[in-house]
């Protein structure tokens, strides 16, 4: 498989691992049209790519990935018929990631916040920074966690902390996400890589069809539920992009970041 042809992932082989870098540090690994484009093809690219069998997804520099590029958002606001091709892609990366048969590690060696928390919680097994917060802050810019979050969290913690946190937008420390069942693992900065790695090359030693092929039962589930309720989830984050509330969190938001 070849994948040169992407601009903001960047790829890595080790033997049947494939390390996947969301490489866009400078702004935290945020998701702009091109990233966004990316994430959109790149799990199925890697579901048939014949030269690796587990994958390591992480972000580059000190968080996963931010979310949302705010510059993106102010520019779906201004061009309402960008967000009919953004609903395509935002539905494509979450069927992608629960499709991929092969084992995802999620390497969360920093925040993951709206978009990145959907992508790393629809990973198979997620080992957190100590340090590392995770969150799904769309109310707090006037926006509907359309994008997945609506269905992994209450998936993976009970709809009761499911909603405080969508509700509310807070974020959580990786200690209290594990305690909770929303992430598997905590390790110190200088641990992370060893952990993960084990993981991986347990996965990648192991009886790899098999492993796959658990993974798309288990999963089989999650994708019925998801695909009932991802229209409506775009459909109303689509919605409450016109609202006043999230059109002026965009402008608030841009502001600051001109006068920094």
């Amino acid at each position: 498989m070849d994948y040169s042809s992407y601009k903001c992932i960047q790829f890595e082989r080790e033997g049947r691992i494939l390390r996947v870098t969301l490489n866009r540090p400078d702004k935290l690994n945020a998701v702009d049209e091109q990233l966004h484009h990316e994430l959109a093809q790149v799990f199925y690219d890697i579901s048939i790519d014949r030269e690796c069998d587990v994958v390591i997804l992480t972000g580059a520099g000190r968080a996963f990935c931010a979310g949302g590029d705010v510059s993106m958002m102010e520019r779906l606001g201004e061009e309402k018929s960008r967000y009919t091709f953004q609903n395509i892609q935002g539905k494509r990366i979450v069927y992608s990631l629960l499709e991929a048969e092969k084992p995802i590690i999620c390497r969360l060696n920093g925040d993951a916040i709206g978009l990145g928390a959907s992508v790393a919680l629809l990973c198979d097994i997620i080992v957190a920074d100590e340090n590392a917060k995770i969150g799904d802050p769309h109310v707090r810019v006037g926006l509907v966690a359309g994008d997945g979050g609506c269905l992994i969290w209450p998936h993976l913690v009970g709809y009761a902390r499911a909603k405080e946190a969508l509700l509310l937008g807070d974020l959580v420390d990786a200690q209290e996400a594990k305690d909770i069942g929303l992430i598997n693992r905590v390790c110190s900065a200088d641990q992370l890589d060893e952990t993960v790695d084990k993981i991986a090359s347990r996965l990648a030693n192991g009886a790899t069809e098999a492993i796959a092929w658990t993974k798309a039962v288990t999963n089989l589930g999650l994708k019925r539920e998801m695909h009932a309720v991802m229209d409506a989830g775009m459909a109303y984050e689509a919605l409450s992009m016109n609202e006043k509330f999230h059109l002026n969190a965009v402008e608030k938001f841009l502001a600051k970041r001109q006068a920094e």
